[in-house]
């Protein structure tokens, strides 16, 4: 599985003050939250099954860590990961369709759960 870095494309935008360890954590989390997404499609859950909303959630609750985006925000950051971009690129890598499966699950969540 290639691992995705949340902050390399977009490294510019914000000041990373967190430490090479914590990082790596960072990594490690996301990784985990990207597999366990991808095992799911693959199942042949909906973007809208509990437990597809529920990993949403913790997609959400890591983006926090950075930055705290509104519903329309966190859409738009979703739509990196369908439209030509290294988000994409890098979902299409781990499960072709992965990038399309997880944006419809941020729309579904972003319209439930924000304002």
């Amino acid at each position: 599985m290639r691992e995705i870095d949340p902050g390399a494309q977009h490294a510019g935008q914000y000041a990373n003050t967190f430490s090479a360890e914590e990082n790596q954590q960072f990594t490690v989390q996301f990784a985990e939250i990207t597999q366990l997404m991808a095992d799911e499609m693959a199942a042949g859950a909906l973007p809208t099954d509990v437990e597809v909303q529920e990993l949403i959630r913790r997609h959400y609750d890591f983006c926090l860590t950075f930055w705290t985006p509104t519903r329309d925000a966190y859409v738009s950051l979703a739509l990196s990961y369908v439209l030509p971009s290294p988000y994409r690129d890098a979902y299409e890598a781990v499960a072709t369709g992965l990038g399309k499966f997880h944006y419809d699950a941020i729309v579904a969540w972003a319209n439930e759960n924000l304002d």
